[in-house]
């Protein structure tokens, strides 16, 4: 793709690329794993990324200004720019806008893991991320949960997670995933404090299940630790 100008007619140019990338196998298999209301081109993340970088390297507002919702690939590239931008107020506007575009599991996660600027102000992200946990919409709240997961397992977060998790008052599946993946790692890295967690929680029964199965499956967890967790397990 050699686009470095972006307008309306550089950009049906761009999805006119993204259609011709289809690649009908991946397609039907992400199909199988990705529910979202949006077409489902399938191209696979490696070379998602590199358009991103590309496209980067233009004028990033322009195409931001310019960007639709017709195809999966097309918004999780937008949110890979976005997770890009590098100026805390641009990124913030852009952030917050698409958020609303998130539907999935797939761009929530992808996206989350590619953000650049929170480790220029931690703390700032940190408390928005936990205004996202609050949020109603399963995604957005998703989009909390991933970034803690992806940027705050820290000492110095640790109570505030807990008390971030145990806030939580949700039977959505991937509200309730993220949550369980977010209590492994923090399992993985502080084993005692999130033991004593486990405890004793406000968590539902399946996302505390879901927690220590996934602790469980882990190389990283002893055959000793994994029985122990198991009688942590609520019938």
């Amino acid at each position: 793709m050699n686009i470095t100008i972006w307008n309306k007619i550089t950009y049906q140019e761009y999805l006119n690329y993204l259609k011709n990338l289809n690649n009908p196998k991946y397609q039907e298999f992400q199909k199988s794993i990705c529910f979202t209301k949006y077409e489902i081109l399938g191209i696979k993340i490696p070379l998602l990324r590199q358009i991103a970088k590309s496209i980067a390297k233009t004028n990033i507002i322009d195409f931001l200004n310019l960007c639709e919702s017709n195809y999966y690939e097309e918004v999780l590239i937008e949110g890979l720019v976005i997770a890009l931008l590098k100026d805390e107020e641009i990124f913030d506007q852009y952030f917050i806008k698409y958020l609303e575009k998130i539907d999935n599991w797939a761009i929530c996660d992808t996206f989350c893991n590619s953000i650049k600027i929170v480790s220029k102000n931690p703390s700032k992200y940190f408390k928005i991320a936990t205004k996202l946990t609050k949020s109603k919409q399963e995604f957005t709240c998703r989009v909390g949960l991933i970034m803690i997961l992806n940027f705050f397992i820290k000492k110095e977060y640790l109570k505030s997670i807990y008390n971030i998790l145990d806030s939580i008052v949700s039977n959505k599946y991937y509200i309730n995933m993220a949550q369980a993946w977010l209590i492994c790692e923090l399992y993985i890295n502080y084993e005692q404090e999130t033991v004593n967690y486990l405890q004793s929680n406000r968590l539902n029964d399946f996302t505390q299940n879901k927690a220590i199965s996934k602790i469980r499956d882990s190389y990283r967890v002893s055959q000793a630790q994994k029985d122990y967790l198991n009688t942590l397990k609520r019938v």
